[in-house]
């Protein structure tokens, strides 16, 4: 049985008001960690490493019931700093590429 995936797909969108020498996404790093934090709190697992997928950025996580996986997404998307207009596709561990299954806009 496949298990469930959530996709958070987040705009890939540099960072205003930064310096011109600073990375230009440090909203990838805050919620890499922010999602680490999940998981080492038994929350929920990163199902594998966030990755550039044509105008955006996903992350994927698993480990717990669809409602938990959203939630902790919509909490990622909320991040200062995230760029607005991410959304999460409800998918499975066998979905052959990204942005296969439902997708559920994040706040």
């Amino acid at each position: 049985m496949a298990d469930t995936v959530v996709e958070i797909h987040v705009p890939l969108r540099e960072t205003p008001d930064r310096s011109e020498t600073s990375y230009p996404f440090p909203w990838i790093d805050a919620i890499e960690e922010f999602l680490t934090e999940a998981e080492e709190q038994g929350l929920a697992e990163v199902f594998d490493d966030g990755e550039e997928f044509g105008d955006v950025y996903v992350f994927s996580i698993t480990g717990a019931g669809e409602d938990r996986l959203l939630e902790i997404a919509s909490r990622a998307a909320a991040l200062d700093g995230v760029p607005g207009g991410a959304f999460a596709m409800v998918t499975d561990d066998e979905a052959e590429e990204f942005g296969l299954g439902r997708r559920v806009d994040l706040p």
